[in-house]
């Protein structure tokens, strides 16, 4: 037996102001796709902004349903409709950023494992590293670069 560990590198900043600019910007964005969350049962409101390599800003919002499990995260929202609306371009950030109607969330928001695969895959078919940011309603910003920094031994399409 072997016994192994994996240490993840990542940033932590303290607020916006410290943050380059196009990524304030995104991050500012995906506060403003919460507003499109349709969460009436969870009560737990996600926003997604996706940054492509040309500059253009693809946003999404979680969106829930009674006929559970059929809503989706705003991570993939946003990352499905960027890859439909232009399957030719890059992706190159995204910020996530939620908000609760029970409870002040003031610490980074990680996406699930689902939207993590989907990270993955997206990052896979841009062949560079995925800038992930990562928010609450306010307070610390953590920031991965690269799905493996935030998601370690990814499931590869070339398994398949």
């Amino acid at each position: 037996m072997k016994k192994q560990q994996f240490i993840s590198d990542y940033v932590i900043y303290d607020d916006e102001k410290e943050l380059e600019l196009k990524d304030a910007e995104l991050l500012s964005q995906a506060h403003e796709a919460v507003q499109g969350s349709y969460a009436s049962y969870s009560h737990f409101h996600v926003g997604a902004a996706v940054r492509l390599l040309n500059g253009v800003v693809v946003k999404g919002a979680n969106i829930e349903n009674a006929a559970y499990p059929s809503g989706l995260c705003a991570e993939r929202v946003a990352l499905f409709a960027a890859q439909a609306q232009y399957p030719d371009v890059p992706i190159e950030a995204i910020a996530i950023t939620a908000e609760s109607e029970h409870n002040e969330i003031d610490e980074p928001i990680a996406p699930c494992g689902a939207c993590r695969q989907v990270m993955v895959e997206a990052e896979q078919r841009s062949q560079r590293p995925l800038r992930i940011i990562c928010q609450g309603h306010k307070g610390a910003i953590m920031v991965f670069d690269g799905i493996e920094t935030l998601m370690p031994f990814i499931f590869l399409t070339k398994f398949l």
